[in-house]
């Protein structure tokens, strides 16, 4: 009864960490593509501030 008492903790510690793995994987790439978005923004102002120069 013990072993299967830690085969089940193992499995579900196993699926938690997986969960959290997959969770910051999904922040990660939710704030990549903010910075992506804000960059596109930058760089489509400066062209524009450029233009505008010139």
């Amino acid at each position: 009864m013990y072993l299967i008492d830690q085969d089940l903790t193992r499995a579900y510690m196993a699926e938690r960490v997986a969960e959290a793995d997959r969770a910051a994987r999904a922040r990660r790439l939710a704030a990549a593509r903010r910075w992506n978005r804000k960059a596109e923004r930058a760089s489509r102002r400066a062209a524009r501030l450029s233009a505008a120069v010139w």
